[in-house]
């Protein structure tokens, strides 16, 4: 059989990407296509973005293989050979329709959610770490909120870089480490699905894209990373970068607006174990002219352990105790050493790590 008659469908926008059947997520799912336009698979054969959270492959080989009918209309009973004529009905044709207007998000429902920060786990773990006020600065600097889903959910709220927000992305962490949540209960969830939003007008884009146009960054390198909790904990740590999330190994990169790059140097963090895939991505990007490299210093000097944790960039960060914050700390503890501080001029030293 030809296996290069049966194709992943190529990317032609969001119409082209559909739910997956095994984990559900929008927007993720490629179909299988004839390319002679004769046969027309059922939707369940095609492949999931997400392979390493759900794997989710179901090839044209395969299904042949479980239609042992289906099969036997491929091949010419004479000669036995492969034939590259009309087997089934007649294909319906295909008109392409416009594409739905983006759908954006009332900024009043995005605000509304930067409250309850007390009974937010991901807020209480990063208040743990870097103190409330640094906590709350960089939630509201990410535009991040407080979901009433499940108590104590994070949402993260997609904003492009004119400040829009397309979407918003719930999850659910454990207060004390850090985590996300593996109970069943707390899959993942987005507000579209919530609010019964028409998947196809959802345009999806980078966690923290809105930071890239802001003017005090301007000048900045952009730091990509695949979470949106990474991102934020790393822009603590290193704030001479702005720092924005996939979302995903994949992520955004299929369907987001790469020429956001454009004039600003990129530089990917892979998760351990990513580095070879996210080199393809950086690719993507010097072909269109953007200047992008991958950090494999963690890959190169990882652990096994490590590698097999799939640990990123901030799982080392927290290792270190911010510096501002072990200061403020101390002196809430002794407040005769706020007068030490000042008159060494120690100030400087208690800025952010970078």
């Amino acid at each position: 059989m030809e296996e290069n008659r049966f194709i992943l469908q190529k990317y032609k926008g969001g119409s082209t990407r559909f739910e997956c059947p095994q984990c559900h997520r929008y927007h993720c799912f490629t179909r299988y296509i004839d390319t002679e336009g004769i046969i027309s698979f059922p939707d369940h054969v095609g492949r999931c973005d997400h392979e390493n959270r759900c794997g989710y492959h179901y090839t044209p080989k395969q299904f042949f293989h479980d239609n042992p009918d289906a099969k036997k209309l491929l091949f010419d009973k004479d000669s036995g050979n492969f034939k590259s004529v009309k087997v089934s009905k007649v294909p319906r044709m295909q008109t392409q329709e416009p594409e739905p207007e983006p759908y954006y998000f009332d900024q009043a429902l995005v605000k509304n959610t930067w409250r309850h920060y007390s009974m937010n786990n991901l807020y209480l773990f990063m208040a743990k770490n870097f103190g409330h006020e640094n906590a709350k600065n960089l939630f509201l600097d990410y535009g991040v909120g407080t979901a009433k889903l499940w108590k104590g959910a994070t949402v993260f709220w997609q904003m492009d870089i004119e400040g829009r927000p397309r979407d918003g992305k719930l999850m659910m962490y454990d207060a004390e480490t850090g985590h996300r949540s593996k109970e069943e209960q707390y899959h993942v969830n987005w507000v579209h699905s919530l609010m019964k939003i028409d998947k196809d007008r959802i345009r999806q884009c980078f966690f923290g894209e809105h930071l890239i146009g802001q003017e005090q960054n301007l000048t900045k390198k952009v730091a990509i990373v695949e979470s949106e909790k990474t991102a934020m904990i790393a822009s603590f740590y290193l704030p001479k970068c702005v720092w924005i999330a996939t979302g995903g190994k994949d992520g955004m990169f299929r369907q987001a607006n790469l020429s956001i790059f454009q004039r600003r140097e990129v530089i990917f963090f892979p998760d351990l174990g990513m580095t070879d895939n996210w080199r393809e991505k950086a690719i993507t990007l010097q072909r269109q002219g953007i200047k992008a490299s991958v950090y494999d210093f963690l890959e190169r000097n990882a652990s096994d352990e490590d590698r097999q944790a799939g640990l990123d960039i901030a799982d080392y960060l927290l290792q270190v105790k911010p510096l501002e914050y072990l200061f403020q700390s101390i002196k809430e503890e002794d407040p005769a050493f706020d007068i030490l501080v000042k008159e060494l001029d120690l100030g400087p030293n208690m800025q952010k790590v970078g």
